[in-house]
């Protein structure tokens, strides 16, 4: 975790302060386009894309219809004007009646009058003028020979009949002709028109899956890749890095104005871990300042009252005496001794010279210096280390009194005897001391005290506090961890992980 700098008075630096105001001035003078005006835009771009398909497709079933209703409409007037044709024919072979073949022509008129806005449509209103046009002529034909049939004249001049046969079927067969022509051409059209139909309609589904699939990507460009940085600035922060959010885009929109929530967020978690540590820092200078007076306060009223008594009472006492308070004067200068020296320790800032340094010598080497403590304690040591453990770098002086410091307080936990258990294994690329005693373990409200200097459970006058504080700052300075794990009436387990050399 990036280190924090130290702030004026609990406040961001000139430089700090300046970077801020910068960054939040570009996030808030860039034009506005928000995401809900993208969004909007999005889906009024796609539903105007639907609605060209829709007002297409209702265009195309329009023609569709108009051209399905020509179609009809020819095809009955055709079937009309072979009938009509039917009845001229039988006329002038057999004599018959020639209204018949009027009824059928003049049908085949209403039905082209009926759809003439079809019709118009489909071939021009110019080309139905010319087709009523030829219809209306082969009527007045047909009308024609009905009059001279009606006027007693059936066996008009021959020449004349001839004429007016001839005529007639000329105009029959040029309309019933142009009626199959147009059918036919028409059909071919309407095969054509759906076949280019079906096309159209696969090629505008690819359109649609596209078009789906680049709206998708807007989406995620406009909404999941900000999402995705902002889960970036959030882990960022929580590894301790409290630079500001920067602009990564042109314009502004909610996650700008998240970013300057955050930007202003950061300032204040800035200012309050400032105070916050200088808090911590008046706390640790009253905890030092206390214990410092309290371990050397006393050791010096007892020297003082010892040395007093040697005042009074020298010329009285026996010399064995004067050696016995001799003697409580030296070990209380001891004690002070050691408490100065301890006090030394945790607050050096020396650098000692780090060297290979094989684990399982450090242990054994440890073992022999308290082997009188553990016999005369009635703790049974159990040594276990791993094969092939490998060298860690690190001061041996430094680690020898780590473990000590560990081995001592196993002793003190178990004052009526024990079992100590020492195991050295390597894990995740670091090797791995446990300590583990069978005492009395430690209460749960204190396992997170216990690494703080001064603080002790032992009875006043037993303990500085400060081996488990230089402990764990000796191990800390070796790139390594201290940890603890402890149950009330089943022991404690100390563990030192050292990076493996």
């Amino acid at each position: 975790m990036p280190e924090a700098r130290a702030l004026p008075e609990g406040g961001l630096t000139p430089e700090d302060q300046l970077l801020h105001d910068d960054v939040q001035r570009r996030l808030e003078q860039r034009p506005r386009l928000t995401l809900r005006l993208r969004i909007t835009l999005v889906f009024a771009v796609c539903t105007l894309f639907i609605g060209g398909i829709t007002v297409g497709s209702v265009l195309m079933l329009s023609h569709v219809r108009t051209r399905t209703q020509f179609l009809e409409a020819m095809d009955e007037c055709a079937y009309e004007i072979q009938e009509a044709r039917r009845y001229e024919k039988n006329f002038f072979l057999y004599g018959t009646s020639p209204y018949d073949a009027l009824d059928h022509i003049r049908r085949a008129d209403r039905l082209l009058a009926a759809n003439a806005r079809a019709v118009g449509r489909v071939i021009g209103d110019e080309e139905a003028r010319r087709w009523r046009a030829s219809l209306e002529h082969y009527e007045r034909l047909l009308q024609d020979l009905a009059g001279e049939v009606a006027a007693g004249r059936p066996h008009f001049n021959a020449e004349v009949r001839r004429e007016a046969e001839a005529e007639l079927r000329r105009f029959g067969t040029e309309i019933l002709a142009n009626a199959s022509d147009l059918l036919d051409k028409e059909r071919r059209s309407m095969d054509e028109m759906l076949r280019t139909a079906s096309l159209g309609g696969i090629g505008l589904l690819v359109m649609m899956v596209l078009f789906m699939v680049f709206l998708a990507d807007q989406l995620a460009r406009q909404v999941i890749r900000p999402i995705g940085r902002f889960i970036r600035y959030v882990g960022r922060i929580a590894d301790g890095d409290f630079s500001p959010i920067s602009p990564a885009r042109r314009y502004r929109d909610e996650f700008s104005t998240l970013a300057v929530a955050i930007n202003r967020m950061l300032d204040e978690l800035t200012i309050r871990q400032q105070q916050l540590l200088q808090s911590r820092k008046m706390a640790a200078v009253g905890t030092l300042t206390s214990g410092v007076a309290h371990e050397l306060n006393n050791p010096l009223n007892n020297i003082s009252l010892t040395v007093e008594t040697l005042l009074d009472d020298f010329e009285e006492m026996e010399e064995k005496q004067q050696k016995k308070l001799l003697e409580d004067i030296f070990t209380q200068v001891q004690r002070t001794s050691a408490t100065v020296r301890n006090l030394l320790d945790f607050t050096r800032k020396d650098h000692p010279v780090f060297t290979p340094v094989s684990v399982s010598d450090l242990l054994e080497a440890s073992l022999k210096l308290v082997g009188n403590e553990l016999a005369l304690a009635r703790v049974e040591a159990h040594l276990d280390v791993a094969p092939d453990l490998p060298r860690v770098t690190g001061n041996p002086r430094n680690l020898e009194q780590v473990f000590l410091n560990l081995f001592l307080n196993a002793m003190e936990a178990m004052p009526d005897g024990g079992t100590l258990k020492i195991t050295a294994t390597r894990a995740d690329g670091f090797v791995r001391v446990a300590v583990q005693d069978t005492g009395s373990g430690i209460a749960p409200e204190h396992l997170d005290k216990i690494f703080e200097p001064f603080f002790t459970t032992k009875e006043a006058g037993e303990g500085t506090g400060l081996g488990l504080s230089v402990s764990y700052s000796i191990v800390e300075k070796h790139g390594g961890r201290l940890e603890v794990e402890s149950q009330l009436g089943r022991g404690t387990t100390f563990t030192v992980a050292l990076p493996a050399g």
